[in-house]
């Protein structure tokens, strides 16, 4: 079994999106294992997007993940990493696949609804930042 992190973006907590992304993800048939909702402050966005701090859209996507409300899973599947890059789409809802959760909520390429880790290596990175081990542990996985 393998895990992703997924975070459903202010832009979804803002359009009231958190029920129907979160009925995608399980009619894709991911086990959701670990929830939260939080407020990330501009330090912690920064230290999440770290990997992108020499890209042009950095500081906006700070702000942004800054500006309101996450709702942060860790998500359980067979190939979790890879079916849940293909349930989201492309970051730029306009190329986006028929159906993918960005095509049908997102509004650009940056307010896109929804991150997914890109690597099973970075899941297990992007997990650890927003949940602890006991966290973890506490709801049946380990």
């Amino acid at each position: 079994m393998e895990r992703t992190l997924a975070i459903l973006k202010p832009d979804c907590v803002r359009k009231n999106l958190i029920g129907k992304v979160i009925a995608h993800i399980e009619e894709a048939g991911f086990k959701i294992v670990a929830m939260k909702m939080l407020r990330l402050t501009p330090e912690q966005a920064s230290a999440f997007y770290y990997v992108h701090r020499e890209k042009s859209f950095y500081n906006d996507l700070v702000k942004f993940m800054s500006s309101d409300r996450v709702v942060a899973l860790v998500l359980e599947k067979e190939n979790a990493v890879e079916d849940f890059r293909k349930l989201i789409g492309a970051t730029d809802p306009k190329e986006a696949d028929e159906g993918t959760i960005r095509r049908l909520y997102a509004d650009s390429k940056q307010e896109n609804i929804v991150h997914g880790s890109d690597s099973v290596e970075n899941a297990k990175i992007e997990i650890a930042f927003f949940f602890s081990q006991s966290e973890l542990i506490a709801n049946g996985v380990d």
